[in-house]
């Protein structure tokens, strides 16, 4: 699947402020500080917004990550003038204060519009999403972040908290992709559930990643997997077992589980708690069979370390079979049962 066929799902801005978040690549976190701060003044409503006044809730929402993780790779050589340099040097006074520093803000004036606020609409390969969310215009600090009716619409919709919910969730797979240690194991062995918090954990430490629902709502358009409605605010939502885990059980009680782990990321999806409720342990549908491919597609073509969970899934779970595509995977998976 590629960002077009992803897009062309639900083709509207929804869809392109998802491959923003979900599918642009990550060389550090500064994307999800800007969709944060877009989002807060959508959903106000202020469709211009200064400069100054931006880099301000955007350094802020940046320091306040600084202590659950890294917002780059830990590898990465930074330089004394280096945006995120000052802010881990400005952070204990813009914490003590409430309200970042001068020298952040100074700082971020600076560094946004030739950095993040270049980058925030680009995909990997060069290409770009479809709907665009703001423009800069002007010049010096008197530049004014003018955003766009996609993006007032979006921050005001039904939605809005979920892709609130989504951007976060990403934020902090990105933070443990850059932890030393924790996301090492991420990006080679991906990630585990588990099912008492129903969170992504890292194998080895198991720590906290994200949430379940939080990490994977996003690449279903923020659907239940099972009837393919919206999940809206304040409804009961479930972690779904597609392939119903029972089958490991009643299978394997007669002989032999010869499938993959029905328990794993590949096979887990949120739905609506009634629909998931009624749907019990009946093997699924064709159409959640389809609905189910085209969200595991859509995990791929995102960044480390979500998908290479599903690779290693793809590339494991069926001894002596090898799948081109989750479409074959599922079709396999479904003769074993």
């Amino acid at each position: 699947m590629s960002g077009r066929d992803f897009y062309d799902q639900d083709a509207s801005a929804r869809a392109s402020w998802r491959l923003a978040v979900l599918m642009g690549a990550n060389s550090r976190t500064y994307k999800f500080a800007l969709g944060q701060a877009l989002l807060e003044y959508g959903r106000r409503g202020q469709d211009a917004v200064l400069l100054e006044q931006f880099a301000a809730t955007y350094s802020l929402a940046l320091v306040r990550h600084l202590g659950q993780g890294p917002q780059a790779p830990q590898t990465t050589d930074l330089g004394e003038n280096d945006f995120l340099t000052v802010t881990t040097q400005e952070s204990a006074a813009t914490l003590a204060a409430g309200r970042p520093t001068e020298r952040l803000v100074t700082s971020a004036v600076r560094s946004m519009p030739t950095m993040v606020m270049q980058k925030f609409h680009n995909l990997r390969g060069g290409s770009a999403v479809p709907h665009t969310f703001y423009e800069l215009i002007g010049k010096g600090r008197h530049r004014i972040v003018r955003l766009t009716p996609e993006l007032l619409r979006l921050a005001q919709s039904e939605q809005a908290a979920g892709l609130t919910e989504e951007l976060g969730a990403r934020w902090s797979i990105v933070e443990s992709s850059f932890a030393s240690g924790v996301g090492q194991s991420l990006l080679k062995e991906g990630v585990a559930v588990n099912w008492d918090t129903l969170k992504l954990t890292d194998k080895r430490r198991r720590r906290s990643v994200a949430g379940i629902v939080e990490a994977t709502v996003g690449f279903q358009h923020g659907r239940c997997l099972i009837c393919g409605g919206v999940l809206a605010p304040g409804e009961d939502i479930a972690v779904d077992h597609v392939f119903p885990f029972s089958l490991m059980r009643r299978l394997g009680s007669v002989g032999a589980w010869h499938g993959p782990d029905l328990d794993a990321l590949w096979n887990l999806a949120p739905a609506h708690a009634t629909c998931n409720g009624t749907k019990s342990d009946r093997p699924p549908t064709r159409g959640e069979l389809r609905r189910l491919a085209a969200r595991n597609e859509a995990i791929m073509q995102s960044p480390h370390p979500l998908c290479r969970t599903l690779q290693l899934s793809m590339r494991q779970a069926l001894p002596g079979q090898k799948a081109s595509s989750w479409r074959e995977f599922l079709m396999a998976v479904q003769t074993t049962t």
